[in-house]
């Protein structure tokens, strides 16, 4: 039951902050205040899940500076999570599919977030050239370097297309480690299960100093400070 009322109160928030964002959209210029609606709109979902968020942090990073967040991806939870409390804005940078479902995609869109196109070569290195430019105009981005949820609950590889960004933009990455969002909706289970979650921010990784050529060691460099610092869970 407790799944249910969750669920439907997600799809109708989903509609109704979707909507708003596309509102506001068009009323302001940039994609900060249609972020802020974005925000509500998973504060609300974690309010009525009933999840409590504790964030760590955030002295770490400076809201004057545009950055790469890099988090481990365990659960449909870590995006809300990440909306409502890494608190700065940013935008998402996610694979074109998203950006095709209704309402959802649109406020995505509007809010300026970046797609990225996977569906050939041609069209990866393109989108990947767009989004570091979009970077380096001053936008922070969050990208998931696994790419899609853990199947296990363990750090999935990391794929080099965020790295390549990075290098290209020459924007500090600041890894992130999410801690708890398994345990609420894995990847297995259709149930949730309200727990305390916490974001741990750790400090900017400069990447000016990588090359195309060197991306394999940047990719490293952050995979191994976020495992170290994470445990399994769930």
């Amino acid at each position: 039951m407790q799944t249910t009322f969750i669920i439907s109160w997600t799809i109708l928030a989903t509609i109704f902050f979707g909507a708003m964002t596309i509102i506001v959209s068009f009323l302001s210029k940039g994609g900060d205040k249609p972020h802020k609606v974005a925000s509500m709109w998973a504060e609300s979902i974690l309010f009525i899940s009933g999840i409590r968020v504790r964030v760590r942090g955030l002295s770490n990073i400076s809201p004057d500076r545009s950055y790469i967040y890099m988090p481990n991806h365990q659960s449909y939870f870590d995006i809300p999570v990440l909306m409502a409390y890494l608190r700065v804005q940013f935008r998402w940078l996610a694979k074109v599919e998203l950006f095709k479902i209704p309402i959802f995609g649109q406020a995505m869109q509007r809010a300026g977030y970046i797609s990225i196109d996977r569906s050939n070569r041609k069209s990866a290195f393109k989108s990947l050239r767009q989004a570091a430019e979009t970077i380096r105009n001053g936008v922070s981005v969050v990208i998931f370097p696994e790419g899609t949820r853990s199947r296990d609950g363990s750090i999935s590889p990391f794929k080099k297309g965020g790295f390549i960004v990075a290098i290209d933009s020459e924007v500090p990455i600041v890894p992130v480690i999410l801690h708890g969002t398994r345990s609420i909706m894995s990847r297995q289970r259709l149930t949730i299960n309200p727990r305390d979650v916490e974001v741990e921010i750790r400090p900017p990784v400069e990447t000016s100093e990588y090359t195309r050529k060197t991306k394999g060691d940047l990719l490293e460099n952050i995979r191994q400070i976020i495992c170290d610092r994470f445990t399994v869970d769930g």
